[in-house]
């Protein structure tokens, strides 16, 4: 199981990629095009050239979880297209079809 903890770094590959690489051609993208570790336990996140799919890579200290969403309607309605760091809020969000900066995103911690 994926355990998303504030403190975890998300990162938004910007660019498609090509669905048909596993683990270790992302890994290699997290590497050479991002400069990041893929083995420092940062969640990356994927998106297909069509917007239909996602894929989430992450190592969590023994193996790497590969996981992938693919809609069975509709596009993902939001990518950063100048790049970035989502939140762990931010990312269930996204997971589930929402733009992450349209919604008002609520910190547990404050009031309402």
């Amino acid at each position: 199981m994926i355990q998303l903890t504030p403190h975890m770094k998300i990162y938004q590959c910007v660019e498609p990629v090509d669905f048909r690489k596993g683990i270790d051609g992302l890994a290699a993208i997290c590497k050479y095009h991002l400069r990041q570790d893929p083995f420092s336990g940062t969640l990356f996140i994927f998106i297909n050239k069509k917007k239909t799919s996602m894929k989430l890579l992450v190592y969590d200290g023994q193996g790497f979880w590969l996981c992938q969403k693919r809609l069975s309607r509709g596009r993902v309605k939001y990518w950063n297209n100048t790049g970035g760091i989502l939140s762990a809020p931010q990312l269930n969000i996204l997971l589930y079809n929402g733009s992450p900066i349209e919604s008002r995103i609520q910190e547990p911690w404050r009031k309402i």
